[in-house]
């Protein structure tokens, strides 16, 4: 049976012969029923053979053929035809169906052919066919080599008888029963090697599990002693902190009356005392001044560690802040030892906390001094523009003893000294560089150190020429509205104190609340400058009966003292209207930036009682006589020769 030449099935429908010569016919046979069919099958079988195709490809091709042509044998003209391709890019064969009508392909039948061909197509129209092509491996021969190996196959196959052919395919068909036998043991062997596998790994898993959760507990149980040790580590901490603050606020008053006394004993126009007792005495000051220095560094790391500590920001005069240093630490150098320290230069100026910078560089500069027996310590300062702004470098270098390498990284620990032989001759704290460290972090800077065993230090010291901090008041502070005390106290001779000849202020009377004798033995001279009369309440029950009586021009308040305490003494002040007018100077020798500064804003003003002098009294007590009228007074008790009422004298009177 003969039927038309088909479209080309590697190109669309209607492409022209350029296409069409890109595919050769191997075979061709006209489909009517069953025995078409299975001679089409097996031609199709015998010629794939023939070009080259892996027997796996061959039966299944063979058998796609068979099953969607046995799906068409209905429709009219039908026609199987197999044709060499390659028009995909490399060689294929492709076995066509087409006939005409509207036959159409069963769908489940053209899927299992997807499944199984490399590809399947059916197009519609008045013409339509099925596509079904399976790729071919490779070879050196041509195309036309391959198609005449196909037909000489199949004209070998024309001369087989059909039992023959029938034997032939059922031998076909047991090889691969056998061979899909084969698979399934093998497929089955896979299976049970795989439960097998899965039962290992199970085990290994519920081991592996078994041994997460133990893990887990020892891990959450070791988490929760960590917090543990975390919170008593912090609780320690908190405790170190407050012992280093209370002793030293406990340090500090006793130390300030140490030195305050010792200036009575030296000050001009006390009892003279022999060149040997005066050097005495000048020596007791000083270490006074270096263990006060030392109980301000405690207060100071103790509130650095709570996060209480904030810079002053203020300009700094460098010339005279290194000019100080110069003079300070002058004499503590060895014999043979040079202290290098650079005068004016011409610095550019700088802002930070003035205080702050000193303590670091005068503990850095001690600290190289210390251990530098011959040669020099020098302090450099130099000035570097960079990205964020100018920054200052203090280098400290020394021809000291140096610092081993083992041991730089743990002299910046509180309390920690180098150990060696150099150390036994030296003493000190260990808080030295630390409290450096911590206050140019403060200043938001760096310190870093370079050193060897023999060669010497450098300490560098970088801060920022101008920090991004609004600069802060300084430590003593006034109420709003004083104006320049200075000026004001110069003038105040108009004032209820009236003035002396040299025109500074001098008050009729005075009124100081303070609970410590030595403090106020310590301060009794510097109050005689200030006021004719100077009355000493040293229990503070009786401090607002002693003012109402004697209602003087000022009064000085401290705040440390059994209830009532100086807080409370003031809310009293403030609330009487007659009292309310008297200008109240706080007076303390704790941290004053520890302060209730709402509770203290009736004060006149906040003053340290180290170095305390008359000026400074003055300063802030003559602009509030200079605008407050005169008060209405009492005659009060008598003075002693000293000009200090008697305190019996002061509590005499009632409420």
């Amino acid at each position: 049976m003969t039927t038309p030449p088909a479209p080309d099935p590697a190109s669309p429908r209607g492409a022209g012969p350029s296409a069409r010569r890109r595919r050769l016919d191997v075979l061709r046979r006209a489909v009517a029923g069953e025995r078409d069919l299975l001679a089409l099958r097996r031609e199709v079988q015998v010629a794939c053979r023939g070009l080259g195709m892996p027997e796996t490809d061959t039966v299944r091709l063979a058998t796609v053929v068979s099953e969607v042509g046995r799906g068409l044998l209905a429709a009219p003209g039908l026609t199987g035809r197999l044709t060499l391709d390659r028009a995909a890019g490399r060689p294929t064969a492709v076995a066509e169906f087409a006939w005409t009508g509207a036959v159409r392909p069963a769908a489940g039948t053209l899927a299992a052919a997807e499944r199984l061909l490399h590809r399947t197509a059916w197009e519609e129209g008045p013409f339509p066919r099925v596509l079904l092509g399976q790729p071919l491996p490779d070879t050196p021969e041509s195309l036309e080599q391959r198609a005449a190996a196909a037909r000489e196959e199949l004209r070998v196959l024309s001369r087989v008888s059909v039992g023959e052919e029938l034997r032939s395919q059922n031998h076909d068909l047991l090889q691969a029963l056998q061979e899909a036998r084969a698979q399934q043991e093998e497929l089955q062997r896979l299976n049970d090697e795989l439960e097998r596998t899965n039962q290992g790994v199970m085990a290994l898993y519920t081991e592996l599990s078994n041994e997460l959760e133990t893990t887990n507990s020892g891990v959450v149980a070791l988490h929760a002693e960590l917090e543990e040790t975390t919170r008593q580590l912090s609780l320690v901490n908190e405790a170190k902190t407050r012992f280093w603050a209370n002793v030293s606020h406990e340090l500090r008053s006793p130390v300030n009356d140490v030195i305050g006394l010792t200036r009575l004993l030296i000050a001009p126009g006390a009892d003279p005392l022999t060149d040997e007792q005066t050097q005495q005495v000048s020596m007791i000051a000083a270490s006074g001044s270096t263990l006060l220095a030392l109980v301000e560094e405690l207060l100071d790391v103790a509130k650095a560690e709570s996060g209480r500590l904030e810079p002053e920001l203020v300009p700094v005069d460098l010339r005279m802040l290194l000019h100080q240093l110069r003079g300070t630490l002058g004499g503590s150098a060895r014999p043979g030892v040079v202290l290098a320290i650079p005068a004016d230069e011409g610095f550019a100026p700088l802002t930070t906390d003035e205080v702050m910078l000193t303590r670091i560089l005068r503990n850095v500069l001690s600290n190289s001094l210390k251990f530098t027996e011959h040669g020099e310590v020098r302090l450099t300062v130099e000035r570097h523009d960079r990205a964020g702004g100018p920054w200052f470098a203090f280098a400290v270098s020394d021809t000291g003893v140096g610092i081993p390498a083992e041991e730089q990284g743990r002299v910046f620990e509180e309390f920690y000294q180098v150990r060696g032989p150099h150390q036994r001759a030296r003493s000190g704290t260990g808080l030295g560089l630390p409290y450096a460290r911590r206050l140019t972090s403060l200043l938001g800077g760096r310190m870093s150190l370079s050193s060897a065993p023999g060669a010497g230090t450098v300490v560098t010291v970088e801060i920022p020429a101008h920090p991004r901090h609004e600069p802060a008041p300084a430590q003593d502070w006034a109420v709003p509205g004083t104006g320049d005390g200075a000026a004001a106290a110069r003038t105040a001779g108009d004032g209820p104190g009236g003035g002396d000849d040299e025109g500074r202020l001098r008050l009729r009377s005075l009124v100081i609340v303070d609970d410590d004798p030595v403090f106020l033995a310590s301060v009794r001279p510097v109050l005689r400058e200030l006021a004719s009369l100077v009355t000493e309440v040293g229990d503070s029950a009786h401090a607002v009966r002693t003012i109402r009586r004697l209602q003087p021009d000022a009064v000085l308040l401290d705040l440390s003292m059994p209830p009532p305490d100086g807080y409370q003494l003031l809310a009293v002040l403030a609330g009487d209207p007659v009292l309310a007018r008297l200008p109240v100077v706080v007076l303390t020798a704790g941290d004053r930036s520890e302060l209730d500064r709402p509770r203290l804003a009736h004060a006149r003003a906040v003053l340290g009682k180290t170095n305390l002098s008359a000026s400074r009294l003055a300063d802030v007590i003559a602009p509030a006589l200079g605008t407050v009228p005169p008060l209405p007074r009492r005659q009060g008790p008598r003075p002693d020769r000293t000009g200090t009422a008697h305190p019996n004298a002061q509590d005499a009177d009632g409420a």
